[in-house]
């Protein structure tokens, strides 16, 4: 765990070490200064659809940074944005592609992998208990910039026969729902945070409304590191 938690946080650093130096220019001296402080942030994320039958749980890895914004001891808002990341769900059920060649080769075993790319916000309320656990609530926003259904059939054990759709122009560029999240600071609060983020979509994403509604759902594992404290 020690050794993921490092190599986690050099991939973020490296990352996105160009983000402090914009970032700052913004903010100037208000960054990290006691009022405001700044960090990346980026670990496992687990995504779903609700309302897709049968879909599973997609498991990826997303990037971005954050603000905690000091309201009142030990009050903050807590924002930022995902930058690298993907909503979505995987063993999606096959469906017709309107080309009987296709549709034979992925009719019998295929399956399909959806991932919704977006930008997304976080707000959230966040308080911090005096042996630095923290609770935050409050609701996120996205803004998609890519989706595709990747159609797959594992013809043996060494190779898959894919197949990939944009289905973009499917879905609503937006998204919007409830967001939670619990974590602990560590080195006396001070250091990386380490918690989860819950996200509970509230928008029907899917533009066909004749279909069941379908909203997303994410589970964050992450590391936050405080840049330039």
């Amino acid at each position: 765990m020690k050794i993921f938690l490092i190599a986690l946080a050099f991939f973020i650093s490296s990352s996105v070490s160009n983000a402090q130096v914009l970032i700052s220019l913004i903010f100037g001296d208000e960054l990290n200064s006691g009022n405001i402080e700044f960090g990346l942030d980026g670990g496992l994320n687990w995504t779903n659809i609700n309302g897709v039958d049968q879909a599973e749980n997609l498991m990826g890895w997303n990037l971005g940074f954050y603000f905690d914004i000091k309201l009142s001891d030990p009050w903050m808002l807590n924002t930022g944005v995902v930058v690298k990341g993907n909503m979505g769900a995987e063993n999606i059920n096959v469906y017709s592609l309107n080309d009987p060649e296709l549709d034979n080769l992925f009719s019998d075993g295929g399956s399909v992998t959806r991932k919704l790319n977006y930008f997304s916000v976080p707000v959230m309320i966040k308080y911090r208990f005096e042996n630095n656990i923290y609770v935050k609530a409050g609701f996120q926003l996205g803004l998609m910039y890519n989706g595709y259904d990747t159609f797959i059939k594992s013809v043996n054990e060494e190779d898959d026969l894919q197949h990939e759709v944009n289905i973009k122009e499917q879905y609503h560029p937006l998204d919007a729902g409830l967001a939670f999240g619990l974590g602990y600071r560590l080195m006396g609060g001070d250091g990386m945070n380490i918690g989860f983020n819950y996200y509970y979509g509230l928008i029907d994403v899917r533009i066909d409304d004749s279909s069941a509604s379908e909203l997303n759902q994410t589970i964050y594992v992450n590391v936050g590191i405080p840049i330039g404290k």
